[in-house]
């Protein structure tokens, strides 16, 4: 077995020394009993393991990162995604061009019970002509596409013009009725307001029904039907 060193040291038996701070070691005749210990140190070498492998470092030589730092980064990317749903530019479904209203669309419902002023400045109560196509020309005279819807105007369907001025003047077509609404009361009702250059049109039934605002008086053809149905 072992053998003394140069110096004649070592154990009568010739098995080398253990380190003195092992302190008694006992060798049991069964190696049952050393289970227990053999757990406890495989689960001291598992955890050891875990410790080691969490500090490993990275490809920059720095730790890798930790749990905070992880959580960290999926609320930052949460929070990315949020903001790109919401400014994203978002297509029209209909493949074309948003389509665009150049006029505020009137109320549909009943006319109000005006009294305007007519040439004589006396006053006109307004449902006393319906059913009627009234037309606004306190931004355009447009005396040509008045002058067409007065001729299309079946009988039975007045005609009239509204400004806003305190005075009616005089008629620009034929089968025409001026009328003045100094205190803009129409346009107030009907939350229209004045272009310049255009002339929206009115048709109301005889029974003081709103039934269509033309916002621009334009080609016979887009509210002749109306003119009939309003002679109805």
């Amino acid at each position: 077995m072992g053998m003394p060193d140069a110096e004649g040291h070592g154990p009568p038996d010739g098995l080398p020394d253990l380190p003195p701070e092992w302190g008694r070691v006992v060798v049991p005749d069964d190696a049952s009993a050393l289970a227990e210990e053999a757990r406890q140190v495989r689960r001291e070498l598992r955890a050891a393991r875990r410790q080691a492998i969490s500090r490993r470092p990275g490809p920059a030589g720095r730790a890798a990162p930790g749990l905070p730092v992880l959580a960290l980064l999926v609320a930052l990317l949460i929070t990315l995604t949020g903001l790109a749903a919401v400014t994203w530019p978002r297509s029209s479904r209909s493949g074309g061009a948003p389509t665009v209203l150049p006029y505020p669309t009137a109320p549909i419902g009943p006319l109000p019970a005006l009294d305007l002023v007519g040439p004589d400045d006396a006053p006109v109560p307004l449902r006393s002509l319906l059913p009627a196509m009234i037309i606004l020309v306190d931004a355009c005279v447009c005396a040509e596409e008045v002058g067409t819807a007065a001729a299309t105007a079946p009988p039975g369907v007045t005609v009239l013009t509204v400004t806003e001025t305190r005075s009616a003047g005089s008629a620009t077509a034929p089968r025409v009725r001026p009328l003045a609404d100094p205190a803009g009361g129409l346009r107030s009702y009907l939350h229209l307001s004045a272009h310049p250059g255009t002339a929206a049109a009115l048709l109301v039934d005889r029974r003081g029904t709103l039934v269509r605002v033309v916002p621009d008086l334009g080609p016979v053809t887009d509210y002749r039907d109306d003119l009939v149905r309003l002679a109805g």
